[in-house]
């Protein structure tokens, strides 16, 4: 074999070059895109019912982890939307936001003026939101408190959109003689309804209030995937996803009604686990269906990109929002089965047949689950049926 030229060795050394410096360079753009560390996190909502008006009041704590950046909030505005199966036109709605500084008075006034988050310090705006009208609370059952803040810093000037999820009612949990179990293959299965789900509830306190007067030993007690990520607060409105070239390119090539055919839907996952993976993840994913190997592209992803819901997704309000996955799937799990003495496990089904258990607690019975659950007797509409009690059948 004769021997390489000068020219043929110097393009063989160039080109892994070239790539391993396009791959830290897309990386680098990555980790230094602009990014505010300013965080906003509800805390002790409260529901007053004073007959003919609603009286909510709650705190946006604004928390900044950085230990030397500081960050101005110049904004910070909230929209509350009502939520029910009636019409609210009825209905009038006021808010006021109180700006709660640690080191500033409290302005009588309402004004909201630009205030600066030191590093490692934080925040409050005290929001109250009053309901009136002929018998508010039957009108609506939760309110979206749709909140705009800017944060302006060495980053620039983002404008950013949250909402938390605030129930004014809540169902009455069933009764044992009073359920109506569905028959399956095997087993008996119970669709629970729940009020709708948000960052303000704990996953394990909502299995207990509607299940834990109707659960035997051997039953098996699921919660699906998005729930209980909305409870962990993991999901995103899309004015807050600012896609890349790497999101907009790829995207492109997915199925339409793939929760990654969007520019915002592809960044989220990228945002997750960084462009390199992605890339690489596309890359194989496309090597492996050349040699008949369907879904590689997921397989090398990682779990998160199977499980990110873009809008539309899933039930209102979080229809316009970007649902992740869930966190520490397993050690919920196993948490939520001590606690209820029971089996508990976090499923993702739809109306195709295809049942995923993402975790479950040790000794649970994933083939009975599958078998159960493949009708999808929580549906996949506006059920409000997050819980789904499977028991086997006697004999």
């Amino acid at each position: 074999m004769p021997a390489a030229s000068p020219d043929q060795a110097l393009s063989l050394l160039i080109a892994p070059l070239a790539l391993g410096l396009g791959v830290a360079w897309l990386e680098l753009r990555h980790r230094l895109r602009p990014a505010s560390p300013l965080r906003m996190t509800p805390r002790d909502w409260r529901v007053d019912d004073l007959g003919s008006r609603l009286r909510v009041e709650g705190v946006l704590e604004i928390s900044n982890p950085h230990p030397r950046m500081e960050i101005f909030v110049p904004e910070l505005r909230v929209e509350p939307v009502l939520l029910g199966q009636s019409d609210p036109s009825a209905l009038q709605v006021t808010t006021r936001i109180t700006a709660d500084h640690p080191d500033e008075e409290t302005r009588e006034d309402g004004y909201w003026a630009a205030y600066i988050v030191k590093g490692r310090k934080s925040t409050c705006a005290r929001v109250s939101i009053e309901i009136t009208g002929p018998s508010p609370s039957s009108r609506v059952d939760s309110l979206w408190v749709d909140t705009t803040w800017v944060n302006y810093g060495p980053f620039g000037r983002l404008q950013r959109r949250q909402g938390v999820l605030v129930p004014l009612r809540r169902p009455e949990p069933l009764q044992p003689d009073a359920c109506a179990f569905q028959e399956g293959e095997g087993c008996r299965v119970l669709p629970l309804r729940t009020h709708l789900l948000g960052p303000l509830d704990d996953a394990i306190e909502v299995l207990r209030s509607y299940a834990a007067q109707l659960i035997q030993p051997g039953d098996i007690l699921t919660i699906g995937e998005t729930p209980v990520a909305v409870i962990q607060g993991r999901y995103r409105h899309p004015s807050e996803v600012e896609p890349g070239m790497v999101a907009r390119l790829l995207c492109r090539v997915f199925h339409p009604t793939s929760s990654l055919a969007t520019a915002c839907g592809m960044q989220t996952l990228i945002d997750l686990v960084g462009p390199t993976r992605v890339a690489a993840a596309w890359f194989g994913g496309l090597l492996m269906k050349l040699v008949g190997i369907p879904g590689g592209f997921y397989r090398l992803a990682g779990p998160q990109a199977r499980l990110i819901d873009d809008i539309t997704g899933t039930t209102p309000p979080y229809d316009q929002t970007i649902v992740l996955g869930p966190e520490r799937s397993d050690a919920f799990c196993r948490e939520a089965a001590a606690e209820l003495g029971v089996a508990v496990a976090i499923v993702d089904v739809n109306d195709l047949g295809r049942v995923k258990v993402l975790a479950s607690s040790p000794g649970c019975d994933e083939a009975l689950l599958t078998r159960a659950l493949r009708p999808n007797p929580a549906g996949n509409a506006n059920e409000r049926t997050p819980l789904v009690l499977v028991r086997p059948s006697q004999g």
